[in-house]
């Protein structure tokens, strides 16, 4: 069964973009909203996650939980979502906290 997603980008490549307009509507600068089947918000999601490089993505999905909705985040940002005894918060990481990936790259 289609279900409405939300999914929210910031500094990913144009191509990434362009991509998802072919099955969400950008309703602002790097925000799409669509209906769709869990299958293709899956396949959505694996392409937007191995894009990201060094921009961040958060999806969010309708889900059979007391808050009616689940996410999906990936790259690196402050904010972090946390599983509280099935409640999803969102908790923050502590200023300079370093991007392990940048921490990563440096040292190659």
């Amino acid at each position: 069964m289609a279900s409405m997603i939300t999914l929210t980008m910031s500094a990913v490549p144009d191509h990434l973009r362009g991509a998802l307009s072919r099955w969400l509507l950008e309703v602002t600068p790097q925000m799409y909203v669509g209906t769709v089947s869990a299958k293709v918000r899956d396949q959505l999601w694996e392409a937007v996650s191995a894009c990201v490089e060094g921009g961040v993505a958060v999806m969010v999905y309708p889900a059979a939980n007391e808050q009616g909705f689940d996410l999906r985040t990936a790259g690196w940002h402050r904010r972090i979502p946390i599983d509280f005894d099935g409640l999803t918060l969102i908790g923050f990481r502590e200023p300079g906290v370093p991007d392990p990936g940048k921490e990563m790259a440096n040292q190659v």
